[in-house]
């Protein structure tokens, strides 16, 4: 592998745009759009924590990036710039890394945010990439978690438990699908759609950690809580069979994370606009719940009863 330097210079230097200052300097210079708000988002991915070590370098950089994308997404905010750090072994070698910054390199060519800086060191175990990313949105119109208002709607793009279960391929529990690994290792942030739907959402996140844990992140946000109907939850054909033939991983659906998808309230007059802008973009759309009084997330199965969930996602210290 190349030294510190050079390896900035071969792999990151060209994806870097004017605000980044050919990475030379020791800072970058990022001039913020008149009339906007700067947006800002940092997430940290692990080896044997978020990947595996054996991972292809094209889907741990599209995975690293996009996780930053989909929180801008989350927020209706136009992704600008990222801040990358990198912490490699002494394994990594230069295939690698061409593969990691290409990856990054046709990110950004789909979704316009362009790396501004960064910094790299030897790790002394696996590979850690952290990334902090910008974004920006007309002043006052960041979409919040805290923003929902009883008797909205629940929505939620895409489909849900593809992610979770394709790591399960990966772990050896289920027989491997390429869809299922795909969704797991390649997450599509919804970017373009979270600015077109901010206008007319009171409230938003990704789905990350899980459908109920994030559901739960907006509940409790905004002092509220929200009935989620388990028939509701929108599944692919192979994640609907695979649950059919394995009942014990039902909470893939709900509590599974990974899929970068979004969950969002709003009115209910809003829906029709909401299902034309989703119909438009391409992207499925579903009702899953109800934003209700009453504090806390209820899961509701077809017959109307409670569905006990010994976990609603993925927490990174639990015990």
């Amino acid at each position: 592998m190349a030294n510190e330097f050079d390896l900035i210079h071969r792999y990151f230097s060209p994806l870097a745009g004017p605000e980044g200052l050919g990475l030379e300097d020791d800072a970058a210079c990022v001039t913020v759009e008149p009339e906007c708000d700067l947006v800002v988002t940092k997430d940290m991915l692990v080896e044997g924590v978020h990947f595996f070590g054996n991972d292809p370098a094209s889907s741990i950089a599209h995975k690293s990036l996009a996780a930053n994308l989909s929180d801008l997404a989350a927020k209706g905010a136009k992704p600008n710039h990222y801040f990358l750090g990198l912490s490699l072994p002494g394994t990594i070698d230069d295939a690698w890394l061409q593969k990691f910054s290409d990856t990054l390199a046709k990110l950004q060519q789909k979704t316009g945010i362009r790396l501004a800086g960064g910094d790299t060191t030897r790790s002394l175990s696996g590979v850690v990439v952290s990334i902090t990313a910008m974004g920006t949105v007309p002043h006052g119109k960041m979409v919040r978690r805290s923003g929902a208002q009883v008797d909205d709607l629940v929505f939620v793009t895409g489909t849900l438990g593809d992610a979770a279960l394709g790591l399960k391929c990966l772990e050896g529990h289920i027989e491997p699908t390429d869809s299922l690994i795909e969704r797991y290792r390649y997450p599509e942030a919804r970017f373009a759609l979270g600015i077109t739907l901010a206008p007319h959402i009171h409230a938003c996140a990704d789905v990350s950690d899980g459908l109920l844990a994030d559901l739960g992140h907006i509940a409790e946000a905004s002092g509220l809580g929200a009935d989620v109907t388990l028939a509701d939850i929108p599944l692919s054909p192979v994640v609907r069979q695979l649950i059919t033939q394995n009942p014990e991983y039902e909470n893939s659906i709900y509590a599974g994370g990974d899929d970068y998808e979004l969950v969002f309230t709003a009115a209910v007059s809003k829906r029709a606009k909401l299902e034309k802008v989703c119909a438009d973009a391409g992207v499925p759309l579903a009702v899953v719940g109800r934003i209700t009084e009453n504090t806390g997330i209820r899961l509701i199965d077809q017959n109307g009863k409670l569905v006990h969930t010994e976990r609603t996602g993925f927490q990174h210290f639990e015990t």
